[in-house]
């Protein structure tokens, strides 16, 4: 488990994760602590920069505010997460060092040593606690699997190719199109070599 201490017998908690290396990123699900580690892919980060300019841009002005990883998201003592973009709107739950309860939208962009702890572990944190809307990102398979919370429950997910513009579930007036984080790079990257 790297350079944290032994699991207690009750699970780790948050006052456990104030202690480890500020050099290392991990998370606690119900107890259990999961590295953070190797570093995002670049389509991953590319991904990430795109949908939280969008965020921001979109969400300036209207009472929301947008947050990139490495943020804490506080759920409960043993329930600790740093989401890859995240959108709160309730501003009592912004603290000076973390997001205490759940944001409205939470987006995770899938590496191969997070798949199965995005789609399963996370998946069902959120809907406990509450999260209105999860969306999980395939870079390498270039789809979208949206989850929107109702009566407490995430439904089947609405499944989106990268070439698709959709909207969010919550926030429909904004409209999502991830061919467009490929194409902004592109331009960049052309510029770059220009």
């Amino acid at each position: 488990m790297g350079s944290i201490a032994e699991k207690p017998a009750n699970g780790f908690t948050y006052n456990h994760y104030l202690t480890w290396p500020e050099d290392e990123r991990w998370e606690i699900i119900n107890g259990e602590a999961y590295s953070m580690t190797p570093a995002p892919s670049i389509k991953h980060q590319e991904v990430s920069l795109f949908l939280s300019t969008l965020f921001a841009q979109f969400f300036k002005g209207k009472g929301c505010r947008t947050f990139c990883a490495p943020t804490d998201v506080v759920f409960d003592e043993q329930n600790v997460v740093q989401p890859d973009l995240l959108v709160v709107c309730d501003r009592s739950k912004i603290t000076e060092s973390n997001i205490k309860g759940a944001p409205d939208l939470i987006v995770e962009i899938i590496s191969p040593s997070t798949a199965v702890k995005d789609k399963r572990e996370k998946k069902a944190l959120y809907e406990r606690f509450g999260v209105r809307e999860y969306l999980i990102v395939y870079p390498a398979e270039e789809l979208v699997e949206r989850f929107e919370l109702a009566d407490g429950r995430y439904g089947s997910e609405d499944v989106f190719a990268w070439e698709e513009t959709f909207p969010l579930a919550v926030f429909p007036e904004l409209r999502v199109s991830l061919r467009e984080a490929s194409d902004h790079q592109a331009l960049v990257q052309n510029a770059v070599e220009a």
